[in-house]
């Protein structure tokens, strides 16, 4: 590791904060052990890219399997959030914040 690698922010875009926020405020709540999430995450990361590139990716859907499979929410909730979001952004103009309330079918 380089000293220059430790003045990097630790999300490289602003959903991956969110994400990394959810996860914890799910185990927080008692949702989520971090035993669980880790063995689940871990087995899920085996067949990553050594770049990592894939890293958040894998972490969105080892959140969305373990919720779907706690029964905190659906995988058709899941599915159909994750729609209204991409709706959403791909109505929002360039600059703007997105919100799901940018969501033209809500």
């Amino acid at each position: 590791m380089k000293l220059s690698d430790l003045n990097a922010p630790a999300f490289s875009e602003p959903w991956q904060a969110q994400l990394f926020a959810l996860t914890v405020a799910l185990n927080e709540a008692g949702h989520l052990p971090w035993t669980d999430w880790s063995q689940a995450f871990g087995a899920r990361r085996v067949g990553g890219v050594e770049d990592a590139s894939d890293y958040w990716l894998h972490w969105a859907r080892t959140l969305a399997d373990e919720v779907s499979r706690r029964d905190i929410a659906g995988a058709e909730e899941i599915a159909a959030l994750a729609l209204a979001w991409q709706r959403a952004a791909h109505a929002t103009p360039h600059g703007q914040a997105v919100t799901l309330e940018n969501d033209p079918t809500a």
